[in-house]
């Protein structure tokens, strides 16, 4: 049996999303030129709040206060998970060195940027997990100043929920500003912040696109768009779990993509009968999130094999692919393109958002082709160092001179030959260009 579509999406990410490259730039450079000021009234603008930009310790202490004890614990919970997974990630690359030739040694160090900038959204939501995730993993990685930026409500702020997960995890300063003024904000290191190395966080088109018109002067995490999900089931899946576990992801936004692949045609009949009675029960934005992701986005493919099924998946390359299908160690094997991977009936992509440890800042639309998400390495320079004794430029000095000069770069060949002629004076080294042939 070829591969059947038997939902095909009306409508693409790439092809939706809205053009706001202008109005970021002039933001920016409005930003820019004017400084706090101009900072400030964007910020009065677009977030209506009359508080504090840059909270005080006595503004968190009293936030934290406000948070349940309860809710307090689970932050605590979710915040160990991320920093013990993130702390093992970190033991997984190490700074060496090595004697390449004898007298030729060179070596990598692994050094943390000095300022990071986690944005964390608000707004519908108060994304409490966004900082646990970035803060937490700067953090670990050793990061020495970490700004938290998240959009304040008009009347009460950033959630305290919020304030109270960034101080858990270690922020140094918590902005309440949102979208584009925040970004800038910590980007042009503005009310006493430092320039931030990096920006890093989840965020509506704005930020996004933000972040894609500063990548260069700093560093970010990666290109985002609207989260996507795609789950892989074969016929022992339960379609009830699996109908809810597309809805829980397609409830992030109107625009964000979920997509079942499966070769049990069964199956996905079940599924897509049970994805609107479960959108229907869902409350007011969420349901209407949800219905038209569902309706514009999401795709439900039937194939004949696992191996079809595998080779689909690879080729959307999700933000986060499920499977609930047998022999899970053959599928962790085959999978080549995913943000991360969610084995089995009893994970899921929910826990991965929330706490379960590995990050969830991952790349969307298809970018898990080529990175990987969020981790203490985004936060890290691996820099690499090199020294010689005379003996062992010997070698490295002539063959640089001979490849300098076929390339043209007579500049490159007398950096070589003036050391050459001090070190080894009298010896007749052949230092013309190396033939082609």
């Amino acid at each position: 049996m070829s591969v059947v579509f038997l939902k095909r999406a009306a409508m693409t990410a790439s092809a939706e999303a809205d053009s706001v490259s202008d109005t970021v730039r002039t933001i920016l450079n409005d930003i820019e030129s004017g400084g706090e000021d101009v900072a400030r009234a964007y910020a009065a603008r677009f977030d209506r709040y009359q508080g504090p930009l840059v909270l005080s310790q006595d503004d968190i202490e009293a936030a934290s206060d406000r948070v349940s004890q309860k809710l307090k614990d689970d932050i605590s919970f979710a915040h160990d998970n991320v920093r013990r997974f993130a702390e093992r990630q970190r033991e997984t690359i190490s700074e060496m060195e090595m004697e390449i030739v004898p007298g030729l040694i060179a070596g990598q160090r692994l050094i943390p940027v000095s300022s990071a900038g986690c944005y964390i959204p608000g707004g519908r939501y108060s994304h409490i997990a966004s900082a646990i995730m970035t803060v937490t993993t700067a953090r670990v990685a050793g990061v020495q100043h970490i700004t938290a930026c998240s959009p304040p409500a008009a009347d009460s702020g950033i959630a305290s929920a919020i304030i109270h997960a960034a101080r858990v995890c270690g922020a140094d300063r918590v902005l309440a500003m949102g979208g584009v003024q925040g970004v800038a904000s910590m980007a042009f290191g503005l009310f006493d912040l430092p320039r931030a190395d990096i920006l890093v966080g989840p965020g509506n088109q704005y930020v996004a696109e933000a972040k894609r018109i500063l990548f260069g002067r700093v560093g970010i995490d990666m290109f985002a768009g609207p989260t996507d999900s795609l789950i892989l089931a074969d016929d022992g899946a339960d379609p009830e779990i699996v109908a809810v576990d597309l809805v829980s992801q397609a409830e992030h936004g109107y625009n964000s993509p979920v997509w079942l692949v499966t070769n049990n045609e069964p199956l996905a009949r079940a599924v897509m009968e049970r994805v609107p009675q479960l959108i229907a029960d869902l409350p007011g934005q969420n349901g209407e999130n949800a219905a038209a992701a569902w309706r514009d986005y999401a795709e439900v493919v039937v194939c004949s094999s696992r191996e079809e099924m595998a080779g689909i998946s690879d080729d959307y390359a999700p933000e986060h692919l499920t499977v609930q299908a047998s022999d899970l160690d053959w599928w962790l094997q085959r999978l080549r393109n995913y943000g991360s991977l969610f084995l089995g009936e009893e994970t899921t992509v929910s826990f991965g958002d929330k706490a379960s440890g590995p990050n969830h800042v991952l790349p969307t639309n298809g970018a898990a082709k080529y990175t990987g998400g969020l981790s203490v390495h985004k936060f890290m320079k691996v820099v690499t160092w090199q020294r010689a004794t005379r003996e062992g430029m010997r070698r490295v000095g002539q063959a640089t001179a001979r490849i300098s000069r076929l390339e043209g770069m007579e500049g490159h060949a007398r950096a070589a030959d003036v050391r050459l002629a001090k070190y080894f004076p009298g010896e007749n080294f052949d230092l013309s260009a190396v033939s082609e042939d």
